[in-house]
């Protein structure tokens, strides 16, 4: 190569290039690696500078040499890129890669109107100087390369339309934990602040994107997941249609119950007009979930819910397929498609199902949801009814095209409305379960709204994070974490804004968290357990009994502390009904793992004393945090030993835990044979979980007849996921023959939001 080049400098003077300096910093990057080769990273880089590169570009150089060196043979070329990217990280934040003290980096961002003012009116310099002792910048070196580029694409504050980044990933935990922590009593809010700061910065506990990138800015809202329900009034339609703009704009994902709309041809005003039916406002809430872009962060998105037995159900199943034309066709939503007993006995008995507008059928829709023997008694006797309008089909034919559908989009999603409120904190007669959300783990209890300003609506929001059960050594250790969790959490309700009073009134009602996993395949795989064969069963009733009961205990505490949430007595635990109590039974034939913790005391503690927040667990998909983490996916099998991300940051490569000394453990997701294993286990964290989990069924054509997966096993796996108790199901993922080490990043899902 030749050493005469010169690099252009930040200060646009130009000097020659450095060689000496650029093998200090690999050499830095590389100490304490196994098999990754400082004069290889130097190789690829030096062939391609240039006179007059830039000092950034040759950074970025660098950066991507030893991004692209890592396999399966060398994964710590992971590490390697990810310090020296931390390094380019904070030279462009601070000119320098020592960072500045807290206390000076919180008054220019304040000044600078980056960061919330209330952190130099909460806290005094003295303070900051004691958060400064808590802080340890080197854990910036435990990332890996995908997380580090999580970080500055989504999380860290930056200007978004320069590309100026202001923070390093020590400042946003320690600032995260301050924010939370703020208004607890300056006794010992020291102390939660610590053991939360170390708690997330050692990625025990997992935060999702809108707490990661807006506690400590401006921005004041923070919940991942936003339940929005629509009467059949232009009124509600239009205040929901604001609620979806107002939400979508604040990065939260967003579910829409539209199940009340009526269908085309229905009676307005006694006849003087006939309606449109549901297509025209699916098109709208569509529009107003696509205007905003969620500040860069990630695109807007939703999924509508509606029931299977809506008299328009044909034409609602098809909106997201390619074919026809874009008049009856609703592309830029996923929908959720609502089930419950009877539907199910109507396909195994070979009966037809009778299609009405709820329109037509008073108390039909509301008992859906409320009570299920009610339901199928008006549904028998409007069935019989010959003066309302309605339309019979074959159970089987409505059952194979939502299937078909399902198979073919792979996001048209399932919610059994039965199960969401038979095994529900909620009492379902004063606070049914209607919908979802965009990523199918948050069942809560919503209203419609008549205006914007609606005090009696009800939008529900739920405020997520995860515990990482790879980084968990002891099941004992959740209780410590279940604490701070819970706490940080439930701060947090206070501390964000609500632009609207039907979410202020909803969420300080009833104060709903949803706390889940990450890391649950690298957790198997440490333990030498699979997904498909049993195995895990055990291990995972008693992970997830745990889970619940210290999440349920710490907010329980809470309540002593500060009071139940004043809707406690809407739920079932105000009556001393747990979720060991209505589970299905049916996992009892595939686990006899028994309970281990004192459920009996806990559930007298509650009766007394109550809970602080209404639900605690959910389980999301987890899809950019756990990057973070540099762990699995949520509950899910890698598909690769290298996940190769396809993200707006590019193509990044992640290595599973421990690859060196388990690859052999973990069970990839497409050597599973069938999604029996795994919709076992699911039902056995159902068990526990009170709210609903993000669960994926997944097909490889190649090992069915003509390579074609049959619409009679996708419906098998329905049935199964049902009998099991299994509230909701997402994705539909069918092997398509591209790269199994592939997954393009879905920005669809919040957490981002929901993927926390």
């Amino acid at each position: 190569m030749n050493n005469n080049l010169f690099v252009t400098k930040r200060n646009g003077n130009k000097e020659p290039i450095d060689l000496e300096k650029i093998h200090k910093v690999i050499a830095w990057a590389a100490d304490g690696l196994d098999n990754v080769s400082v004069s290889q990273v130097e190789l690829k880089s030096h062939i391609q500078f240039y006179d007059g590169i830039k000092t950034e570009d040759i950074h970025e150089t660098i950066i991507k040499a030893a991004a692209d060196l890592i396999s399966e043979e060398t994964p710590d070329y992971q590490y390697l890129a990810a310090r020296l990217a931390i390094f380019h990280l904070r030279k462009k934040a601070y000119g320098r890669f020592e960072p500045p003290k807290l206390y000076q980096q919180v008054v220019n961002l304040v000044e600078a109107g980056k960061y919330d003012q209330h952190l130099l009116a909460d806290y005094t310099e003295a303070e900051f100087e004691q958060l400064e002792q808590f802080i340890d910048h080197r854990r910036d070196l435990n990332f890996s390369y995908a997380a580090v580029k999580q970080l500055e694409g989504k999380y860290l504050v930056q200007n978004r339309v320069t590309g100026e980044i202001y923070e390093s990933a020590q400042f946003l935990y320690i600032l995260v934990a301050a924010c939370l922590f703020a208004k607890y009593p300056k006794e010992n809010r020291l102390s939660y602040i610590e053991g939360f700061y170390n708690a997330i910065s050692t990625f025990k506990i997992s935060l999702p994107t809108p707490i990661m990138a807006g506690v400590r800015t401006p921005t004041r809202q923070f919940s991942s997941c936003v339940l929005i329900e629509c009467g059949d009034s232009l009124d509600s339609i239009n205040a929901s249609s604001s609620s979806i703009v107002k939400y979508v704009s604040q990065r939260a994902g967003i579910g829409i119950n539209a199940g009340r709309i009526r269908a085309l041809g229905s009676t307005i005003r006694n006849g003087e007009a006939f309606h449109t039916g549901c297509i025209p406002f699916y098109k709208h809430f569509q529009t107003a979930v696509k205007s905003c872009s969620q500040g860069g962060v990630r695109g807007g998105a939703a999924t509508l819910f509606y029931p299977l037995w809506h008299l328009e159900v044909e034409s609602l199943l098809v909106l997201k397929n390619n074919r026809g034309v874009d008049e009856n066709r609703v592309r830029h939503l996923d929908y959720g498609v609502q089930f419950n007993k009877l539907m199910y006995q109507r396909l195994i008995k070979g009966e037809s199902i009778t299609l009405f507008s709820p329109s037509d059928v008073p108390g039909l829709y509301d008992a859906f949801f409320e009570d299920q023997e009610k339901f199928e008694a008006l549904y028998l006797q409007y069935e019989a009814d010959d003066s309302i309008r309605k339309k019979c089909i074959k159970a089987i034919e409505l059952f194979t095209l939502f299937a078909q559908e399902r198979a073919s989009t792979g996001r048209i999603y399932l919610q059994n409305v039965d199960h969401c409120n038979t095994h529900s904190p909620f009492l379902p007669e004063v606070a049914p379960i209607r919908q979802s959300n965009l990523c199918l783990e948050i069942a809560l209890p919503t209203k419609p709204l008549n205006d914007i300003n609606d005090p009696e609506g009800e939008i529900a929001l739920c405020t997520l994070s995860a515990f990482n059960l790879g980084a968990i050594d002891s099941l004992d250790e959740l209780e410590g974490l279940a604490d701070l969790a819970v706490r940080a959490l439930d701060c947090l309700l206070d501390y964000q804004d609500y632009p609207m009073p039907a979410a202020r009134n909803a969420t300080m009602g009833r104060r709903t968290l949803g706390i889940g996993v990450i890391n649950y395949a690298y957790y198997l795989a440490k333990n030498g357990l699979y997904y498909s064969n049993g195995s895990a069963n055990n291990l995972t009733h008693r992970t997830f009994e745990a889970i619940q009961y210290y999440l349920l205990k710490a907010s329980n505490n809470l309540a002593i502390e500060q009071g139940p949430c004043p809707k406690f007595n809407e739920t079932r635990l105000s009556q001393g009904i747990l979720p060991i109590d209505t589970y299905k039974k049916e996992i009892d034939n595939i686990t006899n793992e028994p309970l281990h913790l004192d459920w009996e005391s806990l559930r007298e503690s509650i009766k007394q004393h109550g809970v602080r927040n209404s639900t605690v667990s959910a389980l999301m998909p987890s899809e950019t945090s756990s990057q973070i983490s540099n762990a699995t996916n949520g509950i899910e099998p890698p598909r690769g030993l290298i996940s190769i991300k396809a993200s707006k940051d590019g193509i990044l490569k992640q290595v599973v835990p421990e690859y060196a000394t388990l690859k052999d453990n973990y069970e990839l997701l497409w050597n599973i044979p069938s999604n029996e294993g795994y919709l076992e286990l699911v039902g056995i964290m159902q068990k526990f979980i009170d709210q609903t989990i993000s669960a994926n069924t997944n097909y490889d054509p190649a090992r069915y007849e003509g390579g074609k997966v049959p619409i009679k096993q996708i419906l098998k796996d329905l049935l199964t996921a049902y009998k099991l108790g299994i509230k909701t199901m997402y994705y539909h993922n069918t092997r398509d023959g591209a790269d199994d080490n592939v997954e393009v990043e879905d920005d669809s899902c919040a957490g981002g939001a929901c993927k926390i």
